[in-house]
């Protein structure tokens, strides 16, 4: 690097930490924030969010196709093949997260986009050309690495195009599409549930959200982070001035140069190191470690809990207690859940993540339990077939009506709060951060997938259903003891409350920070990098 280089890239350090020192000047870089905003803004996200229903379409589709896949791939399928072709895709997910997050600052947000629509694409066909055990897993694997990668980059790139105000209820755009892509599948299911190889369709329909969304995404820009990132001010500004139209020129200028600045301390922060050295601030500094064991925590449990159980394998489930049409039964599933994520959308900025999370887990735990018990009095074999001449009775009823109940306050409470726990982590390291919490998403839901049917054998549905009662109980607990109330919080409060010593400590100067917030009646300012773990 020449002297003249180096003397630029110091002057600019120094500028960052000059307007950075003064938090006044630096909001007042922001004000385009109070301005109205149009639908541009509005539409990209909107178009985005289609990434969501890949994940979606994938996870209630295979419930179906396990129902109705028969002999179709040469021989009736066991248990653990059933496992295996359902899990795979979690893993392979897992993998395309990793894929993702390692290369979106290098190549940009909507490369990887593209990609997972790509891999989608590719998988559903190979799915629904599938004679053969071995196709329809690979078929399944690199579906896997297309949802993986949508997953990582969907909500970070929503973040990073929404206004403030409005980012919260944007990027709560990809989760209601998942939820709405869960339900759109089991109506396809249960339509074609009587048509002849009807499984094929269902799985070559998958491809249909992912061509969409290639169709659309070139009408779509590249984030102003990103493009400020590399160097691209003007065309950032454009992007800047589609999503504030009634803004001044002033306003642009002064939001790209606030961008610049947040991207220029990102880069001072990390220049030089490695992405190893970055991850490892995760854990060797105590505060991140707090900050990510809560947040990888609650997602764990949100995973292990059993609910990717259920909507994995929620048709076998309902076809096992004696429903005659599974698949329309657990339409009933999906749309609870579709219902109840909107429901923690409108509640969880009211109400509080740790409030929502402590009035809804021990009722998972609790509908769980009553599931379990209902089992007890189903003729179920060791092969999970039925006893012949049982018909649905109490019993089964009361497994569905339990089932609602636990989804219902699943996806009010942590099924979408676990996503926002990444507002957990510090800039510095928020990207890692946020590619652990989804590495701990897939992880978790591998060893759900891959067990629950073996599970279900050896230790009867009654025995299942009782140990992710216990994971939910036993995870109240820890949210309790743990999980600090960060509601209305700016970055450096939530820095500070994990610097204090001990997990019971930063919940206490949580809430010291809350009633010195109300009672001064100071209004913190929210970071819109705190709505979701972004680069930045």
């Amino acid at each position: 690097m020449g002297q003249s280089e180096f003397a630029d890239e110091k002057l600019g350090s120094n500028h960052v930490e000059h307007v950075a020192s003064e938090g006044q000047t630096l909001d007042s870089l922001d004000t385009i924030e109070q301005t109205q905003t149009g639908r541009y803004s509005w539409l990209v996200s909107i178009t985005a969010a289609i990434g969501g229903m890949l994940f979606g379409y994938d996870t209630g589709i295979i419930s179906a196709v396990l129902v109705y896949i028969g002999r179709d791939l040469g021989h009736t399928l066991s248990s653990n093949e059933k496992e295996l072709i359902t899990s795979v895709t979690s893993g392979a997910a897992f993998f395309g997260a990793i894929f993702a997050g390692a290369t979106a600052d290098k190549f940009g947000r909507k490369p990887a986009i593209y990609v997972g629509c790509v891999l989608f694409i590719l998988g559903a066909i190979l799915q629904a050309a599938s004679f053969g055990l071995a196709q329809m897993t690979v078929g399944r694997l690199v579906v896997g690495f297309g949802v993986g990668s949508a997953a990582m980059i969907v909500p970070m790139y929503i973040a990073e195009v929404s206004p403030a105000k409005y980012r919260g209820r944007m990027i709560g755009l990809d989760n209601m599409s998942i939820t709405g892509g869960q339900l759109v599948s089991y109506g396809i299911g249960a339509g074609f549930a009587k048509v002849a190889g009807g499984w094929r369709y269902m799985v070559g329909g998958g491809a249909i959200p992912a061509i969409i969304l290639c169709c659309l995404l070139p009408f779509c820009p590249e984030s102003p982070r990103q493009l400020i990132y590399h160097g691209k001010a003007d065309q950032a500004r454009v992007v800047i001035r589609s999503i504030y139209p009634h803004a001044t020129d002033l306003q642009v200028d002064q939001k790209v140069q606030h961008i610049t600045i947040h991207v220029q301390e990102s880069k001072d922060l990390t220049a030089g190191k490695s992405q190893w050295w970055v991850l490892k601030q995760l854990y060797v500094i105590p505060g991140n470690f707090r900050a990510l064991v809560c947040a990888c925590g609650l997602m764990a449990i949100s995973q292990l809990g059993g609910f990717n159980s259920l909507m994995y394998y929620s048709s076998t489930l309902f076809a096992l207690v004696g429903f005659s049409n599974p698949v329309a039964v657990g339409t009933i599933i999906a749309g609870t859940n579709f219902f109840f994520t909107w429901v923690n959308l409108m509640l969880v900025d009211r109400i509080g993540r740790r409030r929502i999370l402590l009035c809804t887990m021990q009722f998972m735990g609790l509908f769980l339990v009553v599931a379990a018990v209902a089992f007890h009095w189903i003729p179920v074999n060791h092969d999970l077939s039925l006893k012949a001449g049982t018909k649905v009775g109490p019993p089964a009823i009361i497994v569905l009506v339990s089932m609602v109940c636990y989804v219902g306050f699943y996806s009010s409470g942590m099924g979408n709060t676990a996503w926002l726990s990444s507002e957990f982590f510090p800039m510095e390291v928020r990207a890692m951060g946020t590619m652990m919490l989804t590495m701990t998403c897939w992880g978790s839901n591998v060893i759900v997938a891959s067990t629950f049917l073996s599970q279900m054998e050896n230790t009867t549905p009654s025995g299942a259903f009782g140990f992710y009662a216990a994971i939910c109980i036993l995870g109240w607990v820890a949210v309790w003891w743990c999980y600090p109330e960060v509601k209305g919080m700016t970055l450096e409060d939530i820095r500070e409350v994990f610097a204090q010593p001990s997990f019971r400590g930063c919940v206490r100067r949580a809430r010291e920070i809350q009633k010195e917030v109300k009672s001064h009646g100071m209004h913190a300012h929210v970071d819109p990098d705190t709505k979701l773990a972004v680069h930045v």
